[in-house]
């Protein structure tokens, strides 16, 4: 499976504690895409996706269609996390540009990059 940034994955995301989004199900890969392909990194940055609509600039829509999504999806940007690359279980698609553009706004205002 080729990854990159935009890719979505299926990952299992277990285990949890607290509020962390749990079990297995999509999400967004956010890391750099130098680190996604090389295999010296054996992690990589994600972000899970929710089929309860989000309200706010920390939750932008993702559609369906060549994403592997089914149905209208949200990115849930205050739980992105660092999981190892043997959590993932299989690939989509990818979402469409205007899309991975809102998630890095999403980003830099969560992580204050701004």
């Amino acid at each position: 499976m080729k990854l990159r940034r935009g890719s979505i994955i299926l990952v299992d995301l277990a285990p949890t504690l607290g509020h962390d989004q749990a079990g297995t199900r999509p999400c967004v890969v956010v890391s750099d895409p130098d680190v996604v392909l090389d295999q010296r990194f054996p992690a990589l940055c994600i972000v899970p996706v929710t089929g309860t609509a989000g309200d706010g600039l920390l939750y932008p829509a993702l559609k369906p269609g060549t994403s592997g999504l089914t149905k209208a999806s949200w990115a849930l940007v205050d739980h992105v996390r660092s999981i190892d690359k043997r959590r993932i279980r299989c690939g989509f698609g990818a979402i469409h540009a205007t899309e991975m553009r809102a998630v890095d706004e999403a980003l830099t205002a969560f992580l204050g990059l701004s």
